[in-house]
């Protein structure tokens, strides 16, 4: 991240969260590649505070996967133009793979993914992120948007093991004693 002063892209992006009554809690993760876990994830909203979060520092733009639906014309350029990458939920390991080796192509690229999967309440979070942390030897973050406190930050690093779904269910267990609450708050279900 550049010690200049900010874009003004940049400067409006902080601006505007601000004025949507938000804290940031630090800045984007330091390294140049990594994976952010978003939680929870009960709202488009969330996706809109992610990406206004990011871009205030403006440093590497956090990308996101997004199901291929909301790719039409016009709203799929500008989701595009927002860090958006379209993904076939119909095929999980193509979708990885593609991910995986778009990540590998150099330079920054910071994944942001919604363990749950969807906006849905879901019990068990989906393993997905673990793959493609492992196969690019990427970090991972615990990045949050807490609607209760409305406060969004990139987390803290957390160590995966060789276990994807140990390593998911402790950190479910990290985020509940977090008490966040989501936009939904139905959506976002604790044990």
């Amino acid at each position: 991240m550049s010690m200049e002063k900010p874009c003004l892209w940049a400067r409006f992006c902080g601006w505007l969260l601000k004025r949507m009554g938000w804290t940031s809690d630090g800045g984007p993760a330091p390294e140049e590649r990594c994976i952010l876990l978003g939680v929870p994830h009960t709202s488009i909203w969330d996706f809109i505070v992610s990406y206004l979060f990011y871009r205030q520092f403006d440093g590497p733009r956090a990308r996101v996967m997004i199901k291929k639906e909301f790719f039409f014309w016009p709203l799929g350029g500008i989701i595009r133009k927002m860090g958006g990458i379209p993904t076939d939920r119909s095929n999980p390991t193509s979708m990885i793979k593609s991910v995986i080796d778009e990540m590998e192509n150099g330079g920054a690229f910071h994944l942001a993914i919604a363990l749950e999967g969807s906006r849905k309440p879901v019990k068990r979070w989906k393993t997905g992120y673990h793959l493609i942390a492992r196969a690019t030897n990427v970090p991972v973050y615990m990045a949050y948007f807490d609607w209760g406190t409305k406060h969004v930050g990139a987390g803290k690093k957390i160590e995966l093991t060789d276990d994807a779904r140990a390593d998911t269910d402790r950190i479910q267990a990290l985020y509940e004693e977090m008490h966040l609450v989501g936009k939904q708050p139905e959506g976002y279900i604790t044990h």
